[in-house]
């Protein structure tokens, strides 16, 4: 599978007994890795037996981000960078809440989206891949329809492509119909109805209904399939055949960040391997599980996933 995420970055995870706005905090450690959704999604279709490929930008002067995938073991097609590298801020508090700061990225003179494009397309006539995964948000300032151009020329070949990635940019992807897009329920309001607010975790007795109408909703836009996530609680599937809601298996959560990567990667997976699309989200579901009990995003045992694939209940027409 090749995974296009073009906004690459370096996450930078601290742990800390609590975070006091305005105040000095001290750390109890640091850990640097590789970031970006895309990322997350390798390293989860790493685990499954898979070998990806990302495609991503790269900063020329600074070898850290291809140093830190390489001994991952990533296979990175490295699209060359003029700036810096963007960084995101994780922050982990012993009580379980979770801060993110997303780093700004590089801007349109620091590279080259035609050069992307291209690097992208030439990877897919080599290789053909099973499928495309295009994850994550775009750098400043790039048009939002990029992920719709990769969908059309996957589709031009055959190959299926999926999109998970922020509200505009998904929206600017659903002409092209792509064949699975996977919003959270956040994520999917924004772009449906104009919600501002974010947050790690949902909460809401409306909630599973709150997410089959936006997955018919995006359905109705232009996605062959669309599902809505809802972290703990579930997820909404709409496909042509009609709409489901699966309720989530409970589990330990260490940390939550890279759950909806990993339920993309998951999903995939099962989709390539001919499950049923309701199968194919109960899957992708279940490494999401697992990989939530892992403090690193998009890590997860994976001999943990068939057990909580038998926790979880069957989709439920909705």
């Amino acid at each position: 599978m090749l995974v296009v995420t073009p906004n690459t970055c370096i996450d930078v995870t601290t742990w800390l007994p609590a975070l006091v706005p305005g105040s000095v905090s001290r750390a109890t450690r640091t850990e640097v890795t590789a970031g970006g959704k895309g990322v997350n999604v390798c390293r989860t279709l790493t685990a499954l037996g898979r070998t990806p490929t990302l495609v991503g930008l790269s900063p020329v002067s600074d070898p850290r981000l291809a140093e830190l995938l390489a001994a991952e073991g990533c296979d990175f097609l490295a699209v060359p960078q003029s700036g810096q590298a963007r960084l995101a801020l994780i922050l982990l508090e012993e009580a379980g809440r979770v801060t993110v700061v997303n780093g700004r990225g590089p801007e349109p003179a620091e590279w080259d989206q035609d050069a992307f494009l291209s690097a992208t397309t030439a990877h897919v006539d080599a290789v053909g891949p099973t499928a495309v995964l295009c994850s994550g948000s775009l750098p400043p300032d790039v048009p939002l329809t990029l992920y719709g151009r990769v969908v059309e020329m996957a589709h031009e070949r055959g190959i299926p492509a999926y999109v998970d990635a922020a509200p505009g940019v998904l929206g600017a992807s659903l002409s092209s119909e792509p064949d699975l897009v996977s919003p959270n329920v956040g994520e999917a309001e924004s772009l449906l109805h104009g919600r501002t607010d974010e947050h790690v975790e949902e909460e809401g007795d409306d909630l599973a209904d709150r997410c089959v109408e936006a997955s018919r909703e995006l359905r109705s836009r232009g996605a062959r399939r669309a599902v809505v996530t809802a972290g703990s609680h579930g997820a909404a599937l709409t496909t042509e055949h009609g709409s489901w809601w699966v309720d989530a298996v409970r589990v330990q959560v260490v940390n939550p960040i890279g759950a909806g990567d990993s339920f993309l990667a998951g999903t995939a997976h099962a989709l390539a391997n001919a499950a049923s699309d309701v199968d194919a989200v109960r899957f992708g579901m279940a490494v999401a599980a697992a990989a939530v009990q892992h403090e690193r995003g998009g890590s997860l045992d994976a001999s943990l996933v068939d057990g909580l694939l038998e926790r979880l209940a069957p989709g439920v027409t909705a």
